[in-house]
């Protein structure tokens, strides 16, 4: 049966390397890839090619003048036909730059296809300067629409958050603070080097000796997913275990649900530190929306769900990369739902809205996550502190909280 892989990433280098490696490493694989430069000519030019070459070549009409969309309209029918001629053991699907990988899983997953691995090519080197680009993707030429209102930082963190295994790239220019900060970004990831795409895994050497400094497993900010070394199981290849390995697209969404998001922990090691801040007292409105900029250069990554005083029963979602912040509403509080309601929400959600359950507000909290080389813990904390509702604030109630000036409207385009 046809085992589909996806591999993504806006380091097309390190993608390259890592899909490269898997049809090296797995025999009867191919590689599928939408290359959505071409659409600005109203085509998306889609190869498939084997450890050899290419093996096939052509084109797909845009669908809406949208590449994505042309992409997902010729992706499943390729796989289909890979699937019916039994020839081919693994797809891996090499997903354009800009293109994220949370999309195209759960296109492969509804079609019934048998997706088994969701993996991200990074060039540690290259995370700080891509978190820190603010870029509109249109202005970098990587838009996958002409609507496309992204950014370099925010797509970046997307995709590097969503898979589950990241394949690293080795760059001479990395060091202990870039792999420090990636270890803090993602703690749950499996991390498989990937060499420098001579599939030689020469330089699989630097991360090991990197994790033999680093606490056991388990213990360090890596978490229990670990690195995987290069050798860590004789006549074994861990990429290619990765791409096998399974993979659960409806888990996966819900591991980046702001109500039940799996946050990274309180860390610092290398230069490198995360904030995890939780409070159980609201925003008032105007003092956060005038601390904005200040809370969203603090820290190269940031995100977490928050509470306004003056939208009482909403979880609203931070999302900040790039030096910008994205704002959405995310539905309510399960506190502000009848008991009714429950049974119409989600196991996931429900579980984690227990586990962080407060006698007087249920599940409605701050919990933030600053992510950053240099973070300035103690500057960030009173910031963050002297946006609440003071204690004469909060005493007048939320009848009188929602009474408070609206400064969110136009970030949630109310």
């Amino acid at each position: 049966m046809l085992s589909v892989a996806i591999v993504g990433g806006l380091h097309a280098d390190a993608r390259r390397a890592a899909v490269d490696r898997l049809l090296a490493e797995v025999p009867g694989s191919v590689a599928l890839h939408h290359d959505l430069a071409t659409a600005v000519q109203g085509t998306v030019v889609r190869t498939v090619r084997d450890r050899t070459g290419i093996v096939s070549a052509g084109e797909a009409p845009l669908v809406n003048d949208c590449a994505c969309c042309a992409l997902r309209e010729d992706l499943v029918p390729e796989l289909e036909r890979l699937a019916a001629d039994g020839l081919t053991r693994l797809a891996v699907v090499e997903l354009w730059d800009s293109v994220e990988p949370k999309a195209m899983a759960e296109v492969v997953a509804s079609a019934d296809l048998r997706l088994t691995g969701v993996i991200t090519a990074v060039d540690p080197a290259l995370v700080l300067p891509y978190l820190g680009n603010g870029d509109d993707l249109a202005e970098a030429g990587l838009a996958a629409a002409a609507t496309d209102q992204r950014t370099v930082a925010d797509t970046f963190a997307r995709q590097l958050e969503y898979a589950p295994v990241l394949a690293l790239a080795t760059s001479q220019d990395a060091d202990d603070e870039d792999r420090a900060l990636l270890a803090q970004l993602h703690p749950t990831a499996r991390q498989v080097p990937i060499g420098n795409g001579d599939l030689s895994g020469r330089g699989d050497r630097d991360w090991e000796s990197w994790f033999e400094r680093r606490p056991a497993e388990g213990q360090g900010p890596v978490g229990q997913a670990g690195l995987a070394s290069a050798d860590s199981e004789p006549g074994r290849q861990p990429l290619a275990e990765a791409a096998f390995g399974g993979f659960d697209v409806e888990a996966a969404a819900a591991a980046q649900h702001p109500a039940c998001a799996l946050l990274p922990a309180e860390a610092d090691e290398c230069g490198v530190a995360t904030l995890v801040w939780h409070r159980r007292r609201p925003f008032h409105p105007e003092r956060l929306y005038a601390a904005l900029e200040d809370l969203c250069c603090a820290a190269a990554r940031s995100r977490g769900r928050f509470w306004l005083a003056d939208r009482p029963d909403t979880l609203l979602h931070w999302d900040a990369a790039g030096g910008a912040l994205c704002v959405e509403n995310a539905g309510p509080w399960l506190a502000s739902l009848p008991d009714a309601a429950w049974e119409l929400v989600p196991p996931v959600r429900r579980a984690a809205a227990a586990l962080d359950w407060h006698p007087e507000h249920g599940d409605c909290c701050q919990h933030l996550v600053f992510t950053s080389p240099g973070l300035d813990r103690d500057g960030l904390e009173l910031l963050l502190e002297s946006c609440l509702l003071t204690d004469a604030e909060y005493a007048a109630g939320r009848t009188a909280w929602k009474q408070l000036p609206p400064a969110f409207d136009s970030l949630l385009e109310v």
